[in-house]
């Protein structure tokens, strides 16, 4: 799904090809607001008008308006887990809050890669032994090294 973005708000970009309309509705808060264009190339501005409106009825009738992402949600896992994760604060020395801020920041940021290195070692006449090293990453690299 294609995003839109406009005031630290967010929305959808979808297409309805029944109607023939582009549309939207901002992303995140518990208000729903929508937007609508005939043509994708006019579904940003459409979007960027409703925002607008959002925020302007708000103040119109004293509301605060939502704003996505304060930071602040709620997460059900495993007591396994969650024993598991107070245990690594106390450990660390830190809150709880810490331990899941990292871990989070790890799953969504550190991209993962798989290194082996598998060691061969066989004998050869005249009692020569050789060593064969393959490395296997993103490079395979093969070397090997002769030991008498």
């Amino acid at each position: 799904m294609d995003t839109l973005k406009y005031k630290d708000y967010e929305g959808t970009a979808e297409i309805d090809m029944s109607r023939r309309v582009c549309h939207g509705r901002i992303l995140f808060i518990d208000d729903l607001v929508t937007y609508q264009a005939a043509d994708p190339a006019a579904l940003q501005d459409e979007f960027e008008a409703a925002v607008d409106d959002y925020l302007q009825t708000c103040t119109d009738v004293g509301k605060e308006p939502q704003r996505p992402f304060k930071g602040l949600f709620n997460v059900r896992v495993p007591p396994a887990i969650h024993r598991a994760a107070a245990m690594r604060a106390v450990s660390d020395e830190v809150a709880l809050n810490d331990v899941v801020v990292r871990a989070l920041d790890a799953f969504l940021n550190v991209r993962s890669a798989v290194n082996h290195t598998v060691t061969v070692t066989f004998e050869t006449p005249p009692r020569m032994i050789k060593t064969v090293q393959a490395v296997a990453s993103d490079n395979v690299q093969w070397g090997t090294s002769n030991v008498h």
